[in-house]
């Protein structure tokens, strides 16, 4: 229950919210993330989106995955969900309720790209603070950063420290597959503890290690099953595979738990579950997404070696459109993939351009409207959170809402993208963009110095384009 202060200070716009999506009985469900109220309405017709966007308190309104989102920003939504709940006289309800809720109203593709996202959310902090310790010890081991000679050997004494946060930060990444089907198995209705079970199979220290049969300098061993030849060989590095396996293991897990008599459902369900699920993981799902992993990553390096700047271009001016329709969570597979094939992740500083140029247009936007109140408390808030790797509340908030900011911001990240092709810049790890992603970047060839250029470079093509979009057309924001 809310306290009285926070009531006082959240209800007004709390019950126009509820009268503007066509009032209690209308509404099915509510939840909230980082920073945005989440709501599931049956009639989405009977809201009006535009209205609420012009409450106080509020930064910006939009429908996706079939879900009224309402941007407060960090902290706010966590008061004004709590009012929220007691004036509409609902039960909060989980994140995760609220979008099985709303996925039961999407088609089948969306439905697949929202679990598809769900399941990297779930290990998305793991991978952030792997990827940030990843960025700490290179920042501390490269050469080239601070000059000639690295921070550990300008001051021997922390090389234990260094030696302590290398290990930890490549931790995960060692049981990324596993942690992949554990999180996969749990978001497609299986018994995570069963998806524990195959990724452990498929990191099994008996099997030859991928990347050394990889490099030709281990041979594995061939068994044959039911007359197949199989290679015992593991799954490091085979995130896809991970996915695909989670799907697997929940639906047999599903299957037999359904099928098998009660009497001895305990042990046959799980070891059906396993048994038929290790088999095809070594007969044709794994070769299966060998395959796929190794197209994906040939596609891209085709795209990097074939179109050159021109696929850096479109690839920056276009990811933060693919943000607006939540396919951007499958772009973490491909970068996971990438750095376990290659070492090193281009992605990540295409990402960043991109997300700064819009930073830029709600950076430019909020500039030419100084002297508005309501846009300079948007702008300023959805332009800080771009800093720190949010995008959402410069896209809803202000970019797609009134357009021509969007298209600036993507013409600052492809010009962005330009300068990450000519300059080279790679990262370590990914999961980190902007300020955060500094410490992921590789430090060859001034990675760092041309990654902040890059970033300047976008956010400022970005304000400056929409400045002047502003100066020459007066466009009307009612």
């Amino acid at each position: 229950m809310a306290n009285s202060n926070i009531k006082s200070k959240y209800l007004p716009t709390v019950k126009e919210i509820i009268r503007l999506i066509g009032g209690k009985e209308n509404l099915q469900g509510a939840a909230h993330c980082a920073t945005r109220l989440r709501l599931v309405l049956k009639d989405h017709s009977l809201a009006d989106t535009k209205a609420i966007g012009q409450l106080d308190y509020v930064k910006g309104s939009f429908v996706a995955g079939d879900q009224l989102q309402i941007i407060f920003g960090a902290g706010t939504v966590n008061d004004v969900y709590a009012v929220f709940t007691e004036e509409a006289g609902i039960s909060g309800m989980s994140l995760g309720d609220v979008k099985q809720q709303s996925a039961q109203k999407q088609n089948a593709f969306h439905r697949g790209i929202k679990a598809l996202s769900d399941v990297f959310v779930e290990i998305i902090p793991g991978l952030l603070a792997a990827a940030l310790l990843m960025g700490v010890t290179g920042l501390l081991s490269q050469e080239g950063i601070f000059g000639s000679q690295s921070v550990v050997e300008m001051y021997p004494a922390i090389a234990g420290f260094n030696r302590f946060i290398s290990i930890m930060s490549t931790g995960i990444f060692t049981i990324l597959p596993l942690l992949v089907v554990y999180s996969a198995t749990k978001r497609f209705g299986g018994n995570p503890v069963l998806g524990l079970v195959l990724g452990a199979i498929m990191l099994h220290p008996d099997l030859a290690n991928a990347y050394l049969v990889g490099n030709g300098t281990v041979e594995p061993e061939v068994i044959s099953l039911f007359g197949l030849k199989v290679s015992l060989v593991a799954f490091q590095g085979g995130i896809i595979i991970a996915l695909l396996m989670g799907l697997v293991v929940a639906k047999l897990d599903q299957f037999f738990s359904r099928k098998v008599p009660d009497i001895i459902k305990l042990f046959l369900a799980p070891f059906l579950t396993i048994v038929i699920s290790g088999f095809l993981l070594f007969s044709a799902i794994g070769p299966f997404g060998r395959l796929l992993s190794d197209g994906i990553i040939s596609g891209l390096m085709w795209s990097v070696e074939n179109l050159g700047i021109v696929g850096f271009m479109l690839f920056a001016g276009i990811q933060q459109v693919i943000v607006i329709t939540g396919l951007h969570h499958v772009i973490g597979a491909v970068e996971a993939q990438l750095i376990a094939d290659t070492g090193s992740n281009f992605i990540m500083p295409l990402m960043s351009v991109a997300l700064m140029g819009q930073g830029g247009a709600v950076l430019g936007y909020t500039l030419a409207l100084w002297k508005n109140d309501k846009a300079k408390q948007i702008g300023i808030s959805a332009f800080g959170s771009t800093l720190f790797g949010i995008s959402e509340p410069a896209l809803f908030g202000v970019n797609v809402k009134y357009r021509f900011p969007l298209i600036m911001g993507c013409i600052g990240g492809a010009i962005g993208g330009a300068y990450v092709y000519l300059t080279g810049i790679k990262a370590l790890g990914f999961g980190a963009t902007a300020i955060p992603g500094f410490a992921i970047v590789a430090a060859q060839g001034s990675g760092h110095l041309h990654y902040v250029m890059a970033n300047v470079l976008a956010l400022a093509v970005g304000a400056i384009l929409t400045i002047v979009y502003f100066k020459v057309k007066k466009p009307n924001l009612d």
